[in-house]
């Protein structure tokens, strides 16, 4: 049926009304089509990097000064508006109170000081750039903090023969969407350097969708029982590092954090209680 406006003003409404629909996802305005492979599947390959402040606490936090608040400014923790749904981690009781401890003394228990690879999700939003290869097989994901990387299995999913850190990765794609069910995690890696953690029960699905040409939009459901009182997720877009030949370059922290962790056992050295 022809609806004809009475007035000018009749035919502005109508006019809003029209481009409102043609703008919402879903309605009027065609969702991103990613690039295919020879495959025909979503083209996400390329060098991919997080643009936020996970990585130094997944809730919502303010600024706040470093651990060692030596150096003023300089290291201190930049205020985020935090990535996880709903706003703030379910943890269990005495879990909370571990987070707690660990955050209050993450100088020392921090995974990443000590230059241990990332785990998932948290290699996903270090500071650091990834690089991600496609294969019909095998998805390669190539991480540039400590030279980590982890091989997802495309083919029918296997069983994780042990766990690690980096775990177990069985994919699938669902549309454009390349889903990873991530197992096989063990209990040494933290979510953020505000100590948040998990048990080796972790189990983490991962969803990577293209939104644009340079985007992807990154969610990851978390579960483990021995810790949470109900599956969470975070999410978050990723950026292409689009700099001409943009690549991986070399991040070796072992030697960085050597000292660190092994300084007091070199002969003469002070030793402290």
């Amino acid at each position: 049926m022809c609806v004809r406006p009475r007035s000018w003003m009749g035919v502005a409404v109508l006019a809003i009304v029209y481009l409102s629909l043609a703008v919402m996802p879903g309605l009027g305005q065609p969702a991103y089509k990613a690039p295919r492979t020879p495959d025909g599947r979503p083209d996400i390959s390329g060098v991919w990097q997080a643009m936020n402040e996970a990585n130094w606490n997944l809730e919502a936090h303010p600024a706040a000064p470093a651990a060692v608040n030596a150096n003023g400014a300089m290291f201190a923790i930049p205020p985020g508006a935090g990535v996880v749904e709903g706003g703030e981690i379910p943890y269990l009781p005495e879990a909370r109170k571990k987070q707690q401890e660990n955050f209050a003394d993450r100088l020392k228990r921090d995974p990443e000081n000590k230059c241990y690879m990332g785990g998932i999700p948290r290699a996903t939003y270090m500071p650091y750039p990834f690089q991600i290869v496609l294969n019909p097989k095998t998805i390669v994901f190539a991480y540039e903090y400590a030279g980590a990387v982890r091989f997802v299995n495309m083919a029918a999913p296997t069983n994780p023969p042990a766990d690690s850190w980096m775990g177990w990765s069985n994919g699938k794609w669902e549309g454009d969407t390349l889903v990873i069910d991530v197992k096989g995690l063990n209990d040494q890696t933290w979510f953020d350097r505000a100590g948040n953690f998990h048990s080796d029960a972790l189990h983490v699905v991962e969803r990577y969708t293209p939104r644009s040409s340079d985007t992807l939009n990154y969610e990851a459901t978390i579960e483990d029982p021995k810790t949470f009182s109900r599956p969470w997720k975070i999410s978050m877009p990723l950026y292409r590092r689009v700099e001409k030949d943009a690549h991986l370059m070399e991040f070796k922290c072992v030697e960085f954090s050597e000292e660190f962790l092994y300084g007091h056992l070199r002969k003469g050295a002070t030793q402290t209680k």
